[in-house]
C-alpha cells in the first residue's frame, strides 16, 4: 500500500494484525491514520506511530468516522468486531450512503464461508444480483488492492443520506 500511495485509515490498534498491517506501512514510509476510543487508549492498545491518531468517545463514533476518511474498505481475516464493521461498509453501499469498493483478503479461504453465504441469499433473493457485486475478495493482497482500484459501484437506489446512517 505504501508503495502505490495508498493510505491505511483502521481501528488505531498496535495488536492484531492491523497492528502488523500498520507497522509495514508505516517502516515502507506510508500514511496511517488511526481512529480509536478513548477506552482502548486507556488500556494501552493506540499505536504511536500512527500519523494521526483521532480517539472518540465510542465504536459507533469511530465507524462513522473510518467511513468519512476511507475511500474503501479491506477486511483481513477476523473475529465479530471485523465481520460487524465489513458488513456494515457493505449495507452503506447497498444503500446508497456511499459508493466504496469492499473487499475481502481471503487468505487460505478464511472468507469462503461467508462469501457462500451471500451466494446463498443471492439465490434465495434476500440479495439482488447488483448487490453481489459490492463485495471484491481475493487470496492476494496485490490482486486484491487491483480488484478494489478497478472497482466500480453498482446502480443502487440512495434510500439514505449519509447523515442518516
Amino acid at each position: 500500500m505504501a508503495r502505490r500511495g495508498i493510505g491505511v485509515v483502521y481501528g488505531g490498534g498496535n495488536v492484531g494484525l492491523m497492528g502488523v498491517v500498520a507497522d509495514a506501512v508505516l517502516d515502507a514510509g506510508g500514511e496511517i491514520d488511526g481512529v480509536i476510543p478513548h477506552g482502548l487508549v486507556a488500556r494501552e492498545l493506540a499505536h504511536d506511530r500512527v500519523g494521526k491518531l483521532h480517539v472518540v468517545h465510542s465504536m459507533h463514533e469511530r465507524k462513522a468516522l473510518m467511513a468519512r476518511l476511507s475511500d474503501g474498505f479491506i477486511a483481513l481475516p477476523g473475529g465479530f468486531g471485523t465481520l460487524e464493521e465489513f458488513c456494515e461498509a457493505v449495507t452503506w453501499t447497498q444503500l446508497g450512503v456511499h459508493a466504496k469498493p469492499c473487499g475481502l483478503l481471503n487468505v487460505a479461504g478464511f472468507y469462503d464461508p461467508l462469501l457462500a453465504f451471500f451466494q446463498h441469499a443471492l439465490a434465495e433473493q434476500f440479495l439482488r444480483p447488483t448487490h453481489s457485486e459490492i463485495v471484491v475478495s481475493d487470496s492476494d493482497p496485490i490482486r486484491l488492492l487491483d480488484r478494489v482500484a478497478a472497482w466500480k459501484p453498482p446502480s443502487v437506489a440512495r434510500w439514505l443520506e449519509p447523515d442518516e446512517a
